[in-house]
């Protein structure tokens, strides 16, 4: 399934809605999709089972349904795009933030990847949209850093190819859950201050504990023991791990 292949509107509508719930809860079920979305739950499972069908989700009667990983790479692309866009309505134009959502959803599905890379420069590498202050998703492009992606700001996005992998914050993570670091948002202090706590692309981390509240993250990295402020840890995001990567490392996991 490849995920050039066009998507017409409802079917990204739901890939969203999808991710956004997935991040509350796995498996999402099918109730809280047709509250979100506002449509009768018969047509939410008609749509589900469309959905799988094409490779986007699997779904369990009765249990709910999950992103593939096809899926994820789609729903993460659109929810980026529409808080990028939220941003810019909202920093640039000026637009009132209880009318960005709707027009940020009208204008997502036409935004190419080179504009929204574009998009990403001109608003220097935002990390939340205004108006609920959620997490912009990381982009899919081949980089390690923003810095990287800046230096090369002229080169098409073919030019650059796609991550084979998809990320998630480590804010997304659960407890106990493991990552490998494979990008960090932010300028060349945020990218200095984590290498300076072990944090580099490539480490694996453990996640030991989510304090509420927007509180810190504590981590388990290179057999040491940190706590690191939200506002950073949400843009480290990682390529989820197996166990026996993590034991390699060094890294703890509940298998």
């Amino acid at each position: 399934m490849s995920s050039e292949k066009p998507l017409s509107e409802n079917v990204e509508e739901y890939l969203e809605v999808l991710y956004k719930l997935s991040l509350e809860e796995q498996p999402v079920k099918t109730t809280k999709i047709s509250k979100m979305l506002n449509i009768a739950p018969p047509s939410v499972t008609q749509m589900i089972k469309k959905l799988e069908r094409d490779g986007y989700v699997h779904y369990s009667p009765y249990k709910g349904v999950n992103l593939t990983e096809e899926g994820y790479k789609i729903a993460s692309s659109i929810t980026r795009k529409h808080r990028l866009l939220e941003r810019f309505l909202y920093d640039v134009l000026k637009i009132k933030k209880e009318k960005i959502h709707d027009q940020a959803c009208e204008m997502e599905h036409a935004l190419s990847d080179d504009a929204e890379r574009a998009l990403c420069h001109l608003l220097e590498h935002p990390d939340e949209c205004p108006d609920d202050e959620e997490l912009i998703p990381v982009c899919d492009f081949q980089f390690k850093t923003c810095e990287e992606c800046l230096n090369r700001r002229q080169e098409e996005v073919n030019e650059v190819g796609k991550r084979d992998k998809n990320l998630v914050s480590i804010t997304n993570l659960k407890k106990h859950e493991n990552g490998k670091v494979s990008f960090i948002r932010g300028d060349y202090k945020v990218i200095r201050r984590l290498m300076d706590m072990g944090i580099t692309i490539g480490a694996i981390i453990s996640v030991l504990e989510i304090a509420p509240f927007k509180g810190p993250v504590e981590l388990l990295v290179r057999g040491s023991n940190l706590a690191l402020g939200r506002n950073i840890a949400k843009n480290v995001f990682v390529e989820i791990v197996r166990e026996n990567t993590c034991e390699k490392d060094g890294a703890l996991s509940h298998g």
